[in-house]
């Protein structure tokens, strides 16, 4: 009898990634938030990783909030398309993607205050517990990095 593990773990890399850009308003997202910080964090994010991408926000998949994009491919073939920076409101934290992958991002992470890293992932509780400035280089930084290097694993 053939092994089927090895077809099961192919198909399940092969599958095709579920976060896709959608035509859903950023704005009436943001604007259901339940948690009045995540909800006004929510929106202070919005303002400053538009105007440091210069990328409109879309909503990726039914939580996240994504400004540009780039295209992957893994070694098993696996490829599609993600937004370049992003976050989302999540109920325990703000979940912010595209951040920590630039060279200079550890040296900014010391300075930035109160975080966790997470798989390619960095969690604020809120934005008040953060530098924001630092915040923004690390934006800055995560999307030229994201957007201008190539994306094979």
């Amino acid at each position: 009898m053939p092994d089927r593990s090895a077809a099961l773990c192919q198909t399940a890399l092969m599958a095709e990634n579920k976060t896709h850009a959608t035509g859903a308003s950023v704005e009436e997202f943001l604007a259901a938030v339940e948690h009045p910080v995540r909800r006004g964090d929510g929106f202070r994010l919005l303002a400053l990783m538009s105007e440091i991408t210069g990328e409109p926000a879309q909503m990726w998949g039914p939580t996240i909030v994504g400004f540009g994009r780039y295209h992957y491919k893994y070694a098993s073939g696996r490829e599609g398309d993600a937004a370049a920076v992003g976050f989302s409101p999540r109920k325990s934290s703000l979940s912010l993607y595209g951040l920590t992958y630039g060279p200079e991002a550890a040296e900014l992470l010391v300075k930035l205050g109160k975080h966790k890293l997470g798989a390619g992932c960095l969690y604020v509780n809120k934005l008040d517990d953060v530098d924001e400035a630092v915040l923004a280089e690390l934006v800055r930084l995560g999307y030229r990095h994201v957007t201008t290097m190539p994306h094979h694993a």
